[in-house]
């Protein structure tokens, strides 16, 4: 175990952006550490910290499902390090615990905040990915949200992402009678049908994506699994048979608007065809952890499910494999890992 440092490097959001962000948006700043947290408290060395989509919301200063970052504060989220100091009972030294103050080296929290995590079942970087907060996203917004059932046709756009990539990955463990995906590349459409299993991808940047759906779902689509909005949304609604079933998860296309922008023009179809469109939020679905962490863990096992991390080295670098995320520059997690 390394000597705990005087200091810690941690990123803070010091303007809030405006459309997309900007490197000048952040600032990485030196605080003094403690070696000696406070009763019921515990430090941690972070080892791996995630970049997520919902980071790009918490920017803005608008009232939501979660609080903004605030200003000369460092930002938060998902990461997972070894306990270098306890002062709890439940933590020993050593320990390797999944929390929620990354953007930073070294973390003093609160240890009811802190779950301990087993290296040895799986890489511990996959906490943050296909055993943590998108994989569970994936798994509710599927099965709980989307009500999949065997023999559904399902469309997942974003499919190359940490969520979308497993969620067509359960649909084809589960029974879909076809998996189809859309992403930005011809390379990641060659990885979604290759090694994912989908049975149909495109890139929507080749043409039209409700054309493109239309080519790869001739029998439309029973539920549809929403990572970007927009074209993407609008075209699984008309692709969607009667009863269907859309759980919007997210809306990158537009997180960076600097204007409203228009939703789906055609959403009377949603009463002809009495089709459902309803919203996930991973925290409404703890209950569901248990089964989650037993059936993907098992999946994994099986080598039934395959899963990708893009990998940023350092925490200087965490501004910018976030950007690169919104860009969509990664295949499967973005992770960012700490050295030394």
């Amino acid at each position: 175990m390394s000597q705990i440092p005087a200091v810690s490097r941690e990123w803070h959001l010091v303007r809030r952006p405006q459309g997309w962000p900007v490197p000048e948006d952040f600032a990485l700043r030196e605080v003094p550490v403690s070696a000696e947290p406070a009763a019921g408290r515990v430090l941690v060395r972070n080892l791996h910290m995630s970049v997520d989509p919902y980071m790009r919301g918490r920017m803005n200063d608008v009232k939501s499902y979660v609080p903004p970052f605030r200003l000369d504060e460092p930002m938060q989220g998902g990461a997972v390090g070894e306990v270098v100091a306890s002062a709890d009972e439940r933590f020993a030294v050593g320990d390797h615990v999944l929390h929620h103050l990354g953007w930073r080296e070294y973390a003093d929290l609160d240890a009811k905040h802190a779950t301990k995590v087993d290296g040895d079942l799986a890489p511990l970087s996959a906490y943050l990915g296909v055993l943590g907060m998108p994989g569970l996203t994936a798994y509710a917004g599927l099965f709980e949200v989307a009500s999949f059932k065997e023999g559904d046709a399902v469309f997942v756009s974003g499919a190359a992402g940490a969520v979308g990539s497993l969620v067509g990955q359960f649909a084809k463990i589960k029974g879909a009678s076809r998996v189809i995906g859309s992403a930005g590349s011809d390379e990641k459409v060659t990885l979604l049908t290759e090694k994912y299993g989908f049975d149909a991808a495109f890139n929507y940047r080749n043409g039209p994506v409700g054309e493109q759906l239309k080519a790869a779902a001739a029998d439309g689509i029973d539920v549809y699994f929403d990572n970007v909005g927009g074209d993407h949304l609008e075209a699984a609604i008309s692709s969607l048979n009667v009863h269907g079933r859309a759980t919007l998860c997210g809306a990158i296309a537009q997180y960076n608007a600097t204007e409203p922008t228009p939703g789906p023009r055609n959403l009377a179809l949603v009463i002809g065809k009495r089709l459902r469109l309803q919203g996930v939020l991973v925290g409404d679905h703890a209950g569901l952890q248990a089964q989650f962490v037993a059936d993907v863990a098992g999946w994994l096992r099986s080598g039934e499910l395959r899963y990708d991390e893009t990998v940023v080295e350092g925490v200087e670098n965490a501004t910018s494999a976030f950007l690169g995320m919104l860009r969509g520059e990664n295949t499967g997690k973005m992770i960012v890992s700490f050295t030394g």
